[in-house]
């Protein structure tokens, strides 16, 4: 049995991450689909292709909450994410397993992951490997079409558009700055240990005192 382990959402300020692990017998079907890593194709495509692959393959996925992001990561989020990895890994048990690397060193990922197994899989651990083993790509498109999910589940329970939650996107700023001046807090799902949070935060803070500046 072949595994594939890929994630969303590891970087944004906005809501959670989400692993997914698809295990198939082969992958002779995930190629003849065409799946490709999940950032190459249209969000209608990656939506068929998730509802394809789920017919045809064994999915498992983690959906990470903000707040457990920031109680565990403590600056060191490649070690949560192995971990997470390493627990659908389990559940799955494939014989060989390829997984797209966070890390810089895929080798020094691989080893993390392995540190929380309890068996010994046959492990691939490679930079863009959503990009090169077709099981990959089914999971990087399982986990991007249920984080896509969730972010319009959270634009729907707090009104307004949060954008894609990423710190490049002008929408997810103006949100985080607006509902800071509005709230006087942090909106909900929002990751409070990261730079862009506290930045916000403190930026919102100083301009409501310059205000009382004459």
């Amino acid at each position: 049995m072949l595994c594939g382990v890929d994630e969303a959402g590891r970087g944004p300020v906005i809501g959670p991450m989400v692993v997914a692990a698809v295990m198939v017998a082969d992958d002779g079907q995930l190629r003849s689909m065409k799946v490709r890593d999940s950032k190459q194709l249209s969000p209608e495509r990656r939506e068929d292709l998730a509802i394809r692959i789920s017919e045809i393959a064994e999915v498992r996925v983690e959906v990470v909450r903000p707040e457990e992001i920031d109680a565990n990561t403590d600056g060191h989020l490649n070690r949560f994410e192995a971990e997470v990895f390493a627990r659908l890994i389990e559940m799955l048990r494939a014989e060989d397993v390829f997984v797209d690397a966070c890390d810089v060193n895929e080798r020094r990922f691989a080893g993390m992951i392995m540190r929380h197994l309890s068996y010994r899989p046959r492990l691939v651990c490679e930079h863009k490997a959503d990009s090169s083993y077709p099981v990959v790509s089914a999971a990087s498109i399982i986990a991007k079409t249920r984080r896509d999910a969730i972010i319009r589940q959270i634009e729907a329970e707090v009104g307004r558009p949060i954008g894609t939650g990423y710190a490049h996107d002008k929408v997810t700023i103006a949100f985080l700055e607006n509902w800071i001046k509005e709230k006087g807090c942090l909106p909900p799902y929002a990751r409070r240990s990261w730079a862009t949070a506290k930045r916000a935060y403190s930026a919102a803070k100083t301009t409501k005192l310059s205000d009382w500046d004459e």
